[in-house]
């Protein structure tokens, strides 16, 4: 990589515009806009680029905790890019568009993005992206999409397609945003709908974290001293989240899937063939969600990549570790290796 003076970590931030934006699945977005942050400085050779995408309900402020000097993504070595994704209520969102789309996926974001990287920044080749959860869902999608424009890939508890035990989860995690009083159908709700968000948030610590997790008794703390102290805490998660944005990404979570578009017309392997990138596959011991056999089932199909799980009982989210050093020391680890 191109040498160049890393004194100085400069932070910016932005929307583009891309117009109506016509989707996989049907429809558009109309007036599209996608938000981003910046950390760091690209080099003059445009050859230090890192694309780091939003999880699911989370904005670019929210998962930027592991951007920083000595960090996961150290800026004063990386030109570090943020994406918001659609429907996460910074970039366009149904809650805030009576048109949008029934399901915009992930390899709407990903075509997206690579408009917002050529037109705002110039970026044709990234040295990597990494991505967590539905993060790593839109790497994944990057690598086979753009083999040319992608050299290493990290997939931080995430899979090439949504596993049917994890589309299970995520359907009654639906069904429960959609059995609320409020819900109006397509996707839509007169109201927020209080009562269900808290099912949902409850529901959801059964699942991000592992058993293992509440055997140790992690989630006790002088802050929760109890379980229904703690699950309060979920209930509360999803406050300021609009229901109609949690149902359209967790749409599509569920319809997550590398070779389902017309360059691979559905065939898993031939897409994971596809991928030129270097793929560090990084799933969580104990994720419910995107299980290690999950990746180890794709890794035959892949040219080059290694397999290395996270030895953690914090389930999903021992790949987002803001509260959790030696997971987040991992993550650093691997980083550090797989890009030299």
């Amino acid at each position: 990589m191109t040498d160049w003076p890393r004194e100085n970590v400069s932070r910016e931030s932005g929307r583009h515009a891309l117009g109506d934006l016509a989707v996989l699945k049907g429809g558009a977005i109309r007036g599209a806009t996608l938000a981003w942050r910046t950390h760091g400085t690209l080099s003059p050779a445009r050859d230090n680029v890192i694309l780091y995408p939003t999880s699911y309900g989370a904005t670019t402020a929210e998962v930027e905790w592991l951007v920083g000097p000595g960090g996961v993504l150290d800026p004063r070595r990386w030109f570090v890019v943020q994406v918001d994704m659609f429907g996460n209520g910074v970039s366009s969102s149904p809650a805030d568009m009576p048109d949008y789309p029934a399901l915009v996926t992930a390899y709407d974001n990903v075509q997206a993005q690579r408009r917002l990287l050529r037109e705002v920044f110039g970026i044709e080749r990234l040295r990597a992206v990494y991505g967590w959860s539905m993060g790593a869902q839109q790497a994944y999608h990057w690598a086979a999409l753009f083999p040319d424009a992608v050299e290493a890939a990290f997939i931080v508890c995430g899979s090439a397609r949504t596993a049917v035990h994890n589309q299970v989860f995520l359907r009654a995690q639906m069904a429960i945003l959609e059995a609320a009083p409020e819900y109006r159908g397509d996707g839509r709700f007169s109201a927020q709908p209080a009562a269900a968000l808290r099912a949902f948030g409850r529901n959801y610590a059964a699942w991000a974290m592992s058993q293992d997790f509440y055997r140790a008794g992690l989630h006790l703390s002088p802050a929760t001293p109890d379980l229904e102290s703690y699950l309060r805490t979920w209930e509360r998660r999803y406050d300021n989240k609009m229901a109609a944005n949690l149902l359209a990404q967790m749409r599509c979570w569920n319809a997550g899937d590398i070779s389902d578009n017309p360059a691979f017309g559905g065939d898993l392997p031939a897409a994971l063939g596809a991928i030129t990138a270097r793929m560090l596959l990084v799933p969580g011991d104990t994720d419910l969600y995107f299980r290690v056999a999950d990746n180890e089932a794709e890794l035959p199909h892949l040219r080059q990549a290694a397999l290395r799980p996270i030895p953690s009982i914090w389930g999903h989210r021992a790949g987002n570790p803001a509260d959790n050093a030696e997971d987040a020391a991992f993550l650093r680890r691997c980083v550090a290796e797989w890009l030299g």
